[in-house]
């Protein structure tokens, strides 16, 4: 049992210590699974399920432990029902590692005397591993949080591939080099010698692995060159890094208000911005009724800018028996200087619990995190706000997490991404460094700019090449300008490339009907 428990806690130290965070040394991402894949490789199908469980609960509870700030701190939750709910959803994640393992040893594991085969290790694990971060983004509202590809993110020559089969192309081909790794440490040179049949894997994994290295270099140079022909638009985003705790509170508005109208100011007279962008529920009140809201507009009046602005809203329809039914909705809100509103944004991919309750008829006493009269209903608008040559793809909050949201905007005409969110949620841990880190993959699937405000941070602006130009400090007062590009060209991810994943989750399906007879 030691040696399973050995390797999971090898890999799952490696790749916590290769995320973004307070350590962040990306290099890992190369080696980091190798451990376990090694473990796979040499064992029967279900001591590799069991490893890979193991494998993924650790790593998941070193990479979600803000969870406990999120219950705890600002949901008032106590520390007995919180920390199970952190493993709870550890332990739900770390079933699709589990079963990633299982299908990898399934396929290429030991089988009683047989040994493993390097040969299929090196193909399946990426297969298998890919095909199972996808199910994970899907199932149960999906919580594709930092799979393994959003680790480059940092590193623009090796992502930009992603415009090709998004951010799971980038996990595939880390689990590949993982795969190689293990194949090497296995000191299995017998199976993958060249001039024996089983050694056309190998050569194939390092030609794909060579030639995505390739496209990613060129692709850069190709698109940084087309940076220099695109439009630029003037944008600022503004960090007014708000309390949460006294965010909602009825005497604190006016202040809130105000600290964001005093941030912007010097962002429209000496910046030139043509948009200010604030964080998400930045406004916090309705301000379809709100009298406050003219403060808001007055400050645009002088500046001559206009304001992109999370906010609350509300809609009012005739319900049956002639009752009014309102619904919430956590959106975003366009504001011309002359108080004119240019459209609007309902967030479509709600948190769980945090801004609705599933199941509300079983669950009635629960009551969502975010304050609110009631549960927020989800959108359903997937097309850009206008402004000018500017066509403003939303994402609330965790929005950006999800590569079809990006895309599905993108498709209709969305030239510039903007990010709005509060991420006070999380405290000082390293769910901020990490939220940036996807938003920025966002911007390289879909070759578009991506602005990001955040209420404490990380604010930032994010070039179609995946470059981060500026961002802010956590938890500091912010208010930064850039001039971003405007790019219109379509990509292969938004062809047909985000259904790289899923294809990846069908033939690792396929694979295990087909290989399993094989092996008994």
């Amino acid at each position: 049992m030691a040696i399973p428990v050995l390797a999971a806690l090898a890999s799952a130290g490696l790749l916590a210590a290769a995320m973004p965070g307070r350590i962040g040394w990306w290099p890992l991402l190369f080696v980091g699974l190798a451990p376990m894949l090694l473990f796979v490789l040499n064992s029967r199908p279900g001591r590799s399920l069991l490893a890979g469980f193991f494998f993924g609960l650790i790593y998941h509870l070193t990479l979600l432990y803000w969870i406990l700030i999120v219950l705890g701190r600002y949901g008032g939750l106590p520390l007995g029902l919180s920390l199970p709910a952190l493993v709870l959803l550890a332990a739900y994640m770390a079933c699709f590692s589990a079963v990633s393992c299982f299908v990898t040893g399934l396929i290429a594991g030991r089988r009683g005397n047989r040994p493993g085969s390097a040969a299929a290790l090196i193909w399946t694990a990426p297969v298998a591993w890919v095909g199972f971060d996808y199910l994970r983004s899907v199932l149960f509202t999906g919580f594709p949080w930092m799979d393994l590809g959003y680790g480059l993110f940092g590193q623009p020559l090796l992502i930009q591939a992603a415009d090709l089969g998004g951010h799971h192309l980038l996990t595939f081909c880390l689990v590949l080099i993982n795969g190689l790794m293990a194949a090497g440490l296995g000191r299995l040179g017998r199976d993958i010698r060249p001039g024996r049949r089983s050694a056309w894997p190998v050569l194939a994994a390092v030609a794909v692995l060579m030639g995505i290295g390739g496209y990613s270099v060129l692709r850069h140079q190709e698109v940084e060159a087309s940076l220099a022909q695109a439009r630029p638009a003037r944008v600022a985003v503004v960090q007014g890094n708000i309390d949460q705790a006294i965010k909602w509170s009825e005497a604190a508005r006016v202040a809130t208000v105000d600290t964001y109208i005093g941030l912007s100011r010097p962002t429209m007279l000496e910046g030139g911005a043509e948009l200010v962008v604030w964080p998400e529920t930045a406004l916090p009140f309705y301000p379809q009724k709100d009298p406050l809201i003219r403060r808001v507009i007055d400050s645009l009046a002088v500046g001559k800018a206009w304001l992109l602005t999370g906010a609350p809203l509300f809609t009012v329809t005739a319900g049956s028996g002639g009752a009014e039914q309102v619904r919430y909705w956590n959106g975003a809100l366009l504001l011309g200087p002359d108080g004119r509103v240019g459209g609007e944004y309902a967030k479509r991919h709600l948190v769980p619990f945090g801004e609705y309750v599933p199941l509300r008829r079983w669950l009635p006493f629960l009551q969502p995190l975010v304050v609110n009269i009631d549960d927020f209903s989800a959108g359903t608008e997937k097309g850009p706000l206008v402004l000018g040559a500017m066509r403003l793809g939303i994402l609330i909050c965790y929005e950006s997490i999800f590569p079809d949201i990006a895309r599905e905007s993108v498709e209709r005409g969305a030239n510039l991404l903007v990010n709005i969110t509060n991420d006070a949620w999380y405290g000082r841990s390293s769910a901020p460094y990490q939220s940036m880190a996807m938003a920025v993959l966002r911007a390289v699937e879909n070759r578009r700019a991506l602005v990001r405000a955040a209420n404490t941070g990380i604010s930032g602006f994010v070039d179609p090449l995946g470059r981060i130009i500026d961002r802010t400090d956590i938890f500091v007062e912010a208010a930064r300008t850039a001039s971003v590009p405007l790019l219109d060209q379509p990509t292969p991810f938004g062809r047909g490339g985000h259904w790289f994943g899923l294809a990846c989750a069908v033939l690792a399906g396929l694979l295990t009907v087909v290989c399993r007879p094989r092996r008994r």
